[in-house]
């Protein structure tokens, strides 16, 4: 495994492990470190001019997503991609999605609107630039802002915590021919269905929407090294 961590900037007068747990994370899932790999944290920190304390600390964090596992007694590495593991996933994500939803629609303003509306301008452009990881971004940046309409804003902590897996597996797709632009038609969907305010519209407007995400998933979980 070998990684360049020379385009990393960390600014010292902030909590460095938390600066350190996305650069990491971000190797994890675009496959930089791929599945069984052991993740070493001197060079990371070496790299980054920091102690391994602060790169070990976000490596536990990454550990309660189930993105690395210990396998000894000083050694991480980052887990295999496990269809059973997957599936789990998408079932929590797919309850606490549906639910932000349905709490969010009765909630829904105008301006609450124009901001998804914002949002899923800036992934279509990012789409049409072929800038498939700021896709990812701006495709989170919805469903965050989703749960923040709902009044659960807190419940984004969590669900970023149950597609952790998941994501590894869109990060493996891209590029994929109408994936992006079938994602922004349902996300389109889903904005008509909390314009309603009708939570059980909304609720199955993102029901088919993760549905049909987790059906493109399937298609990699039997790729090379993933099992």
């Amino acid at each position: 495994m070998s990684l360049d961590l020379s385009s990393a900037r960390l600014d010292r007068t902030r909590p460095l492990r938390d600066q350190i747990y996305p650069i990491v994370k971000m190797l994890i899932l675009t496959g930089a470190i791929r599945p069984g790999d052991i993740i070493d944290e001197k060079n990371i920190a070496a790299q980054l001019n920091v102690s391994r304390t602060p790169v070990r600390e976000a490596v536990k964090r990454l550990s309660d997503e189930h993105l690395v596992e210990v396998i000894a007694q000083s050694a991480t590495r980052a887990v295999r991609i496990d269809r059973n593991e997957i599936w789990q996933s998408y079932l929590t994500r797919r309850a606490l999605e549906m639910e932000s939803a349905a709490q969010a629609a009765p909630l829904m303003t105008q301006d609450h609107a124009d901001r998804l509306s914002e949002i899923l301008m800036q992934h279509a452009r990012a789409v049409e630039r072929r800038h498939f990881i700021e896709a990812i971004e701006q495709d989170d940046l919805f469903h965050r802002a989703i749960t923040e309409v709902s009044g659960l804003p807190r419940m984004w902590q969590m669900i970023e915590i149950s597609k952790a897996q998941l994501d590894r597996c869109r990060h493996l797709m891209l590029p994929r021919a109408g994936q992006a632009e079938a994602t922004l038609e349902q996300h389109r969907e889903i904005i008509r269905a909390l314009n309603t305010h009708d939570p059980e519209r909304a609720r199955l407007a993102m029901r088919a929407h993760l549905d049909a995400a987790y059906k493109s998933t399937e298609t990699v979980l039997d790729g090379p090294g993933l099992g």
